[in-house]
C-alpha cells in the first residue's frame, strides 16, 4: 500500500491516467492544437471536431443536447454564468431567486452580489439530515421568484436533493431551476430528457479530469433559457461565453464524462462498499455521529463527529492521511461549517466534524489502515483531553444525538 492515503476526493480528483492520454495528445506540435474557432485551415477543424465530439461526451453522460453544452472555467464559473446570467436577462419578470444555506460559497457568493445588485434572496434552511423539504421550497416560490438554485450532492455531508420532484414544483410555478451537480455528475445517473432542470454545472477535476475546465448545461427545451454573458469578446459559445476554447482541457474533460458513463453502476458500488466499511469500522469507537442523510448520499462522501476531540487535531494526528473537515473553498478560515451549522449541529458536533471522501483509485486495504489508524488516534486525544470525560458522561445521556442514524 502507497503512503500518503487520499481520501479527499470531494476536494478533487486526480486525472485518471486515460484522461491524461488524451489530452497531452492536444497540446504538442505533433498533436491536435489549433484553435478551433479558425476552421478556415485542418489544424483548425481538426481541434474544432475534437470539441465537438468532447460536447458529445459530456451531453451523452448528462442526457442532454450537445447543442446545451457551453463550456466554462469550471463549476464556480458556470454558477456565476447561470446565477448572475438569468437574473440580469429576466429583470422585467422578477428579481428574487431561492436558494439554500447549505449551498456551496460559489453559490452563496454569488447570491450575496445578487443581492447589492437589488435582488431579493430568499436562503432556505435544511432539515437536521440536510435535506431541503419541498414543501419549504413551494412556501418560498413567490410571484416574482425568477430562479430556484440548489445543489444536486452537497459536497460537505454527501446529502442529495429530489431533482426531480423540486424541478416539477419549479416548473409549474414557471420559474427555472439551477442545479450545481459538482458533485454528482459522474457519480449518479442523469436524464435531462425527463430531468425538469434548466441549467446544470459540473467541473471536470471532480470526475477525474483536469482543472481549470467545467460547462454549463442551458437547456432549449421545453423553454429555451435566456441569459446575459458575463464575458464579452468573440462570441464562442453561441456568445455566452466568450474566449478561445481550450482544446487539450475540453477533450480530457470529455473523456472523463465518456469513462463516467460507462464505468459509474459498478465504481459507485465499489465505492459504496468501502464507505461502508469505513463507517462501521468507525462507529466501535462510540459517540461518532453521522452528519447527513443516511439513506439519500452519495457513494463518496462519510461526515462523521468524534465527540471529546477537535477535528484539526485529528488530521494532525493523521498526516498520511488526507482528509477534510469542510469544503476545500473555506480551509483557510477555520471557521466552523456553515453547512453544518445550518444543519443545526452544535458547537461540539461541528468541532470534530471531519469529512472523509472516497475514489476511484481507494483500495480496500487503504481504508482499513485508516480504520486503525484513525481508531488509535481518536483513543489516543480523547485520554489526553481534559473535558472528554465529563463530556462523556454527558453525551450518555445524550445518547440519541451521537448514535448512528
Amino acid at each position: 500500500m502507497r503512503l500518503p492515503v487520499y481520501l479527499d476526493y470531494a476536494a478533487t480528483t486526480p486525472a485518471d491516467p486515460r484522461v491524461v492520454a488524451v489530452l497531452n495528445q492536444h497540446l504538442g506540435q505533433d498533436g491536435v492544437f489549433g484553435n478551433p474557432s479558425s476552421t478556415i485551415h485542418a489544424f483548425g477543424r481538426a481541434a474544432a471536431r475534437a470539441v465537438e465530439t468532447a460536447r458529445t461526451h459530456v451531453a451523452t453522460l448528462l442526457g442532454a443536447d450537445p447543442g446545451e453544452i457551453v463550456w466554462t472555467s469550471g463549476a464556480t464559473e458556470a454558477n456565476n454564468l447561470a446565477l448572475l446570467g438569468v437574473m440580469r436577462a429576466h429583470v422585467r419578470k422578477g428579481r428574487h431567486l431561492i436558494t439554500s444555506k447549505t449551498e456551496h460559497k460559489a453559490v452563496l457568493d454569488v447570491c450575496r452580489r445578487l443581492e447589492r445588485e437589488g435582488c431579493a434572496i430568499t436562503y432556505l434552511d435544511p432539515n437536521p439530515d440536510g435535506s431541503i423539504p419541498l414543501e419549504r421550497i413551494a412556501a418560498a416560490l413567490r410571484p416574482d421568484t425568477v430562479l430556484v438554485s440548489l445543489m444536486h450532492v452537497n459536497n460537505e455531508t454527501g446529502v442529495t436533493q429530489d431533482l426531480a420532484a423540486i424541478g416539477a414544483l419549479v416548473r409549474n410555478h414557471g420559474a427555472l431551476l439551477h442545479v450545481d451537480a459538482s458533485q454528482s455528475a459522474g457519480k449518479l445517473p442523469f436524464d435531462l430528457q425527463t430531468l425538469p432542470v434548466d441549467l446544470l454545472s459540473l467541473s471536470a477535476h471532480k470526475l477525474y479530469g483536469p482543472k481549470g475546465i467545467g460547462a454549463l448545461v442551458v437547456r432549449r427545451r421545453p423553454v429555451r433559457v435566456r441569459l446575459e454573458p458575463l464575458l464579452y469578446g468573440g462570441g464562442q459559445e453561441r456568445g455566452l461565453r466568450a474566449g478561445t476554447l481550450p482544446v487539450h482541457q475540453i477533450v480530457a474533460m470529455g473523456e472523463a464524462c465518456r469513462i463516467a458513463r460507462v464505468e459509474m453502476e459498478a465504481e459507485q458500488a465499489r465505492i459504496r462498499g468501502l464507505r461502508d466499511r469505513l463507517w462501521q469500522g468507525l462507529t466501535v469507537l462510540g459517540a461518532v455521529a453521522l452528519n447527513g442523510d443516511p439513506e439519500q448520499n452519495v457513494a463518496g462522501i462519510l461526515n462523521i463527529s468524534f465527540a471529546g476531540i477537535a477535528a484539526e487535531a485529528l488530521l494532525d494526528a493523521l498526516p498520511n492521511i488526507a482528509l477534510a473537515t469542510g469544503s476545500a473553498c473555506n480551509s483557510a478560515s477555520h471557521e466552523p461549517s456553515h453547512v453544518l451549522r445550518a444543519m443545526g449541529c452544535d458547537a461540539m458536533r461541528m468541532r470534530g466534524a471531519v469529512r472523509f471522501s472516497l475514489g476511484r483509485f481507494t483500495a480496500v486495504e487503504e481504508i482499513d489502515y485508516v480504520i486503525d489508524a484513525a481508531a488509535a488516534a481518536v483513543i489516543r486525544l480523547r485520554e489526553l483531553s481534559p473535558v472528554w470525560e465529563t463530556r462523556r458522561g454527558r453525551l450518555k445521556s445524550r445518547a440519541v444525538d451521537w448514535a448512528a442514524p
